[in-house]
């Protein structure tokens, strides 16, 4: 899962840096070739899109460099951490829902992957089985009890 999320900021960091180096530049130039530079559009929209880009990377060469001492920290080899796929029970409704926490980047809700910063990840964050948590919703307050865990430890050690 961490290897997942080096890839994922990897490829992002690699299409950026090319369009930093070559397609903006392009799109810079054929700008300058219009002319005048200060009612031109197309110029001003290339800087911005420079400048976005170069923050953008900054993001993810800090969000990698965050990964890597992550790694260790927020995924605990005995509770609920980063990584982590737990199934819960909803104790009013017996129903069972499973999840695999993640980093923000890569939440997908229809696929089960919740931010361990959301406030179901933030809630289910250092628990054990058998453990029970209280969610307040907007709309409702849910009472969850963790059956089974699976520490993204225990999954690279069955691979």
């Amino acid at each position: 899962m961490i290897q997942e999320m080096r890839e994922k900021l990897g490829k992002e960091i690699e299409e950026l840096s090319h369009e930093l180096a070559v397609t903006i530049p392009q799109a810079i130039a054929t700008a300058v070739e219009m002319g005048d530079l200060r009612e031109n559009s197309e110029y001003k929209s290339a800087l911005e899109r420079q400048q976005f880009v170069q923050a953008r990377l900054g993001q993810l060469h800090q969000r990698l460099n965050q990964l890597t001492q992550l790694a260790g920290t927020e995924a605990p080899t005995d509770r609920v951490g980063l990584g982590s796929k737990v199934t819960v029970e909803d104790i009013t409704s017996g129903e069972r829902e499973e999840y695999t926490l993640v980093l923000a980047e890569m939440m997908d809700i229809d696929a089960g992957h919740i931010s361990l910063a959301s406030p179901l990840g933030r809630a289910l964050k250092d628990q054990h089985v058998g453990d029970e948590v209280e969610l307040q919703l907007p709309t409702m307050r849910r009472k969850l009890r963790v059956v089974e865990l699976l520490t993204v430890h225990q999954m690279t050690a069955g691979e």
